[in-house]
């Protein structure tokens, strides 16, 4: 099975802040190996737009320090999972944890 997972990144690492991040890595999985990574610019930050962006790409979950909970109630009603609390790491390895069930969610490291 098929699962798009975007990882907003600064400097190629996990973003702290969903909302602040450089880029969005969209990482490609099949039967629990990784295919392929994009980098994709995100749009301007308006509410909303970045849920309504990674939506339209076909995303399934997202990785990510912290988030508002607009975004994550957008996420929700367009069933997409939203893992919050994750510290940075590499796109990579952060959706290997996902895939071998090891990925850890803490505090979200957002407060709006």
């Amino acid at each position: 099975m098929k699962k798009l997972f975007a990882i907003p990144t600064v400097g190629k690492k996990l973003c702290a802040h969903f909302g602040h991040c450089e880029e969005f890595a969209i990482v490609e999985t099949e039967d629990k190996q990784i295919l392929q990574v994009h980098y994709h610019k995100p749009p301007d930050h308006q509410p909303g737009s970045y849920p309504r962006f990674l939506s339209g790409l076909g995303v399934s979950a997202i990785i990510s320090g912290g988030m508002g909970i607009k975004a994550q109630e957008i996420f929700a009603q367009n069933n997409i999972e939203v893992f919050t609390g994750i510290h940075s790491e590499i796109p990579e390895k952060l959706v290997e944890q996902y895939l071998n069930e090891n990925l850890q969610s803490g505090t979200n490291l957002c407060d709006h």
